[in-house]
């Protein structure tokens, strides 16, 4: 196979799908998706994007009666190229997916593992969303001007923290806001966690001056006010969230993140059908209709060939954009 898409500044996909039967007359065993005994891998911690977005679609998939008995398990490490490694090394299994997107994508070139995502069988994209920039309540920070004037002061001593490892989404995200803000990307003190779980303990404890992540991963933290989010990273306000764009902030540019999935390698054309199959019976759902709207994603929604062109071509620009910041 092959790796594939633009970072345009980036978009957002993954699935995974647990839980016990839940099927009617003519729900999924009609329609075909049913894979007993299938698995889906995330490969970051609870709690972080990948994780979140596969236990909503695990629950989207089983209210929509497609599929049951699936089991999803995390498999966390050098920002996702540890479950890369497995699933390229389960060659031929068709019971076996992987959540993934643009953070496992940078996590392979930074890391230089042996195991590519042109080596694994693409599946689908699914969702696109914005990152924000976030603090704790009781940061001094309260807008993203006074943010970018500390941090213009003393870049090092401002630690940003981001859920994916240098090369993704989180770490792409403030390396973009520093350079236009006119911060050398070099200088930025950026302290990498695997995943969204791990990143929120230390921007409540203080322990970094900011945080980027995706909009979904911490929607009710910032609901109860324990996060003050300061700025959204994508074109448009996020609706319902009271936060400018980095444009309006003064910033020019913009940022999105997707996610999607991706399987082993070997499979046959049937074993592969079945996968996309079930993925698409679950886009077309109205209960993923109501979560993509519940949690601010986009509907980015590439599956098959398609998805495997646009990794070959996010593959060749993440690598362009490291080059061009000098990282």
């Amino acid at each position: 196979m092959r790796l594939r898409t633009p970072l345009a500044l980036l978009g957002a996909a993954l699935l995974v799908l647990v839980g016990p039967p839940l099927l009617a007359p003519g729900s999924g065993s009609g329609t075909g998706t049913q894979i007993p005994g299938l698995r889906f891998m995330v490969p970051n911690t609870p709690g972080g994007g990948y994780d979140i977005t596969a236990r909503t679609a695990a629950r989207n998939a089983e209210d929509a009666g497609l599929t049951h008995d699936v089991e999803v398990f995390n498999l966390p490490g050098a920002g996702g190229t540890v479950g890369l490694t497995r699933l390229v090394g389960e060659h031929g299994n068709g019971r076996l997916a992987m959540s993934m997107g643009l953070g496992v994508v940078g996590a392979v070139h930074t890391n230089k593992t042996p195991a590519t995502l042109a080596d694994t069988t693409p599946i689908a994209r699914l969702t696109e969303e914005q990152d924000i920039v976030v603090v704790a309540k009781d940061s001094p920070y309260r807008t993203i001007e006074d943010l970018l004037t500390a941090w213009k002061k003393d870049p090092a001593g401002l630690p940003v923290g981001g859920g994916s490892s240098p090369g993704g989404p989180d770490h792409l995200a403030p390396m973009l806001m520093a350079q236009a803000a006119g911060i050398a990307p070099r200088s930025v003190n950026y302290v990498p966690f695997d995943g969204g779980g791990e990143l929120l303990a230390s921007i409540l404890g203080n322990k970094v001056a900011f945080g980027v992540s995706g909009v979904g991963e911490y929607l009710d933290q910032i609901e109860a006010g324990e996060l003050r989010l300061l700025a959204v990273t994508g074109p448009k306000r996020v609706p319902g969230l009271d936060a400018p764009t980095l444009r309006e902030a003064g910033l020019d540019t913009e940022f999105t993140n997707w996610r999607g999935i991706v399987a082993p390698p070997g499979l046959t054309r049937a074993e592969r059908d079945k996968l996309i199959g079930l993925v698409e019976e679950l886009h077309a759902s109205k209960e993923w209709r109501a979560s993509l709207k519940k949690n601010g994603w986009s509907d980015a929604f590439l599956s098959g060939d398609a998805f495997g062109d646009f990794l070959d071509e996010q593959n060749a620009r993440v690598d362009s954009v490291l080059k061009e910041l000098g990282l």
